[in-house]
């Protein structure tokens, strides 16, 4: 492994330039994947906290006893999907509509909004099926007159959340493959730079897996430092975006670390790629 290093540190020597333009070529390759998982983190980010505002509004029947609708309360409150349960009684729920549409506070009369039960539901439980679900289970109740979840509303959101992950692993997907192939050129130019010295080494007895050690080192370290000047153009321009137009939120430590350590694979299997296929050739 010493001597692994040693070559590989004497390969940077040897082109430094060539280094230099592959791990800004590198750089660059991830720092776009950077700026699209930054933007799909802020949508995950939009769409959770518009996802957290998911809520059924079972309207009640004049006339329940508060007896019956503490008892039911607690059945609701019971339920797996349901975090919350929230009692709104009419002069609530008029100074809450007042409040909500201003301009059309004089509209509103006393009594004019029966009382209802708001249930919001649990993180991982607002899928148009968990919330179909529990409202079919609450209108089951003999005194709720009406439930409202906003069927459409529900549904549009998590049609938006898929299509939009799915355009996260596609593009990710994309990204990755332009580094993988911009890193294995990169190696295969170092490649064809010793081959004379390569085929010494084998002369004099080398395996392969001993000429390709030094391949693997530098670009994998390729990778790491790809990924981590990405990562900091990255972040550059989510400061620039959150002063001058939105704030933005950006990577977790976590994800952060997930990203340089991705930039590392990528960079070893876009080495082992290119190696592989031009040793059989020298």
């Amino acid at each position: 492994m010493r001597l692994a290093l040693r070559e590989t540190i004497i390969g940077f020597r040897r082109a430094p330039m060539l280094s230099v333009l592959s791990i800004t070529t590198i750089a660059f390759s991830l720092f776009a994947f950077g700026l699209f998982s930054l933007v799909a983190v802020n949508i995950r980010k939009t769409l959770r906290d518009v996802e957290s505002r998911v809520e059924i509004r079972a309207f009640l029947a004049d006339g329940t006893s508060v007896e019956t609708v503490s008892a039911a309360m607690s059945d609701i409150g019971a339920f797996p999907e349901v975090s919350r349960v929230e009692y709104v009684s009419p002069d609530s729920a008029l100074a809450r509509a007042r409040s909500e549409l201003g301009e059309f506070k004089d509209v509103f009369e006393s009594a004019f909004l029966p009382a209802s039960i708001d249930v919001r539901m649990r993180d991982g439980h607002r899928d148009p099926t968990a919330v179909r679900a529990v409202a079919s289970r609450i209108k089951s109740f003999e005194f709720v007159d009406d439930v409202r979840y906003g069927e459409d509303w529900v549904d549009k959101l998590y049609r938006i959340r898929n299509i939009a992950t799915a355009a996260g692993v596609i593009l990710g997907l994309a990204f990755a493959a332009v580094a993988i192939i911009i890193i294995g050129a990169t190696i295969r130019m170092a490649v064809m730079a010793r081959a004379r010295e390569i085929s010494i080494m084998r002369l004099v007895g080398a395996t392969d897996g001993f000429i390709r050690r030094p391949f693997l080192i530098e670009g994998f370290l390729k990778g790491i430092l790809g990924g981590g000047l990405a990562l900091l153009l990255t972040w550059i321009a989510s400061v620039v975006i959150s002063r001058n137009f939105v704030q933005t939120e950006f990577f977790s430590r976590g994800l952060a670390s997930l990203g340089i350590l991705g930039g590392a694979l990528i960079g070893l299997l876009g080495s082992s790629l290119s190696v592989g296929r031009h040793l059989r050739k020298i």
